[in-house]
């Protein structure tokens, strides 16, 4: 609707701009060049009638028989006027003209010369009867002399030069009629930013909300209603936004953190069932599965209690607990993935007993997500090293590999929600790429930082830092 009207407004300026055109091209230019013309012949009839009275009638008045002296003085004439002159007898014969010689001898004789053919005017615009290759504005003033009309002074200037003299005219007239189409485009210039733009965007943001896209932003601010209509739409996709934004992490973050201990539970219970682990060792994979089923009840009851707040909101049940112990609880899951790989895990600690400041459950996510890319990424009879070392009031935790390593491009990405390398994609077929992401927010909720040192072919090393809690403080 908003378009067609639109176009509508555009094809009616541009039938005002033709149509203003031309009229100018026809009309005004057919009159600005009948007033040039008939200025013209009445400055040329004024000449003509001083040049009959001076210089002409005094040839009758005295019978002089010689016509040296007005053709001297028409030459003289001719170049002030810019105009050739004639003097001609009653019956046409052309006594004098400015443009040549005098020719008394033999001259010219013009035999349709009838000097009625003006009619009520006293200029005509011709050929004059054939004597001028190009249209000729003439102005005829008669010689008089005891009341008779003895010849005429006839004046004849190219027609040309008033046509040129209306073209500048109208010109002039073209360029004010461009700078006035100019300045009006103000107006539809006006009306495109501050109406059609607007809800064109406006019109384009409902079609992406939609489809679903509720990150579109509409960017009108203007404090009109439009303006408000928008801040409206804008406010309304933010909520959808966060909503849908909240769903698919929820879901992933579920389809993440449950897939790889359920796959652990299942492999420990495939493993007894089949009797790879003999019965006397079942009492200690089967504390392992409690420990992992009742991580998994915990982290599906946090699941559930976030899901009744703000995502934005980071909610954390900060307790000082042992690091080490953490660690060492959280490798022992990956017991049997590490002895189908013949991997070795090497836990390198500062001091026997470390304390930290954190939020228990989600330390543990991380250091769950950080040993299962290890291990995922780590070639086979290889060794996974996981370090803790105390400076000053920080807890550096590192977990190295020497595995496939990650490409220089790729390290900056590796925190993306989804984002895969194309290295890990071979390995880590079943992957949602949310692990490190997720590892982040939990690092970075916690007020500390994350790094990572990486070489291709060579290793990854995953360093994050927790506030250390000293024995006098605990």
């Amino acid at each position: 609707m908003g378009r067609s009207l639109f176009i509508k407004f555009l094809l009616t300026y541009a039938l005002f701009g033709l149509l203003s055109f031309a009229f100018i091209s026809t009309l005004i230019s057919q009159l600005a060049l009948t007033h040039l013309t008939e200025r013209k012949a009445e400055d040329l009839y004024r000449e003509a009638n001083y040049i009959s009275s001076t210089f002409v009638r005094g040839y009758y008045n005295r019978g002089s028989s010689s016509l040296e002296p007005i053709h001297t003085q028409f030459q003289a004439l001719d170049i002030y006027l810019n105009a050739s002159i004639w003097l001609l007898d009653n019956s046409g014969t052309l006594l004098v003209n400015s443009k040549e010689n005098l020719n008394i001898q033999e001259p010219e004789h013009i035999e349709e010369f009838d000097p009625t053919d003006a009619g009520s005017s006293y200029y005509v615009i011709g050929t004059f009867y054939d004597r001028f290759p190009e249209k000729t504005l003439s102005v005829l003033a008669p010689v008089t002399y005891n009341f008779k009309t003895n010849g005429y002074v006839v004046l004849h200037t190219p027609y040309s030069q008033l046509e040129r003299e209306r073209d500048q005219i109208l010109n002039l007239i073209y360029m004010a009629m461009l700078i006035i189409f100019l300045l009006s485009l103000l107006i539809l210039l006006v009306f495109t930013v501050t109406v059609h733009y607007p809800i064109k965007t406006i019109t384009e943001a409902a079609e992406q909300y939609a489809q679903g896209n509720f990150h579109y932003a509409i960017s009108v601010s203007s404090e009109d209603e439009i303006g408000r209509l928008a801040d409206t739409m804008n406010y309304m996709a933010q909520e959808l936004s966060d909503l849908d934004e909240y769903q698919k992490k929820f879901v992933a973050n579920i389809s993440h953190d449950f897939r790889s201990p359920l796959t652990s539970i299942k492999g420990y219970l495939e493993a007894i069932q089949d009797g790879t682990i003999p019965p006397e060792m079942q009492g200690k994979y089967i504390d392992i599965l409690l420990r992992e089923t009742d991580r998994l009840n915990k982290l599906t009851s946090g699941l559930l209690t976030l899901n009744s707040f703000d995502t934005k909101k980071n909610r954390l049940d900060i307790t000082s607990f042992d690091i080490n112990a953490v660690i060492k609880n959280t490798v022992s899951t990956f017991e049997q993935a590490c002895t189908q790989k013949r991997i070795t895990l090497d836990l390198l600690f500062d001091s026997k007993k470390l304390l930290v400041s954190a939020d228990h459950s989600k330390i543990q996510q991380v250091l769950y997500n950080l040993l299962d890319n290890a291990i995922k990424f780590s070639h086979n009879h290889s060794v996974i090293t996981i370090e803790t070392t105390a400076k000053h009031e920080k807890v550096f935790i590192s977990v190295k590999d020497t595995g496939i390593g990650i490409p220089r491009d790729c390290q900056k990405r590796i925190w993306e929600r989804f984002y895969k390398t194309d290295l890990s994609r071979g390995k880590d077929k079943r992957g949602t790429g949310l692990g490190l992401a997720i590892v982040k927010e939990i690092i970075q909720s916690h007020g500390e930082h994350i790094n990572v040192i990486s070489t291709e072919g060579v290793g990854t090393e995953f360093i994050f830092t927790l506030p250390r809690v000293t024995m006098e403080e605990n």
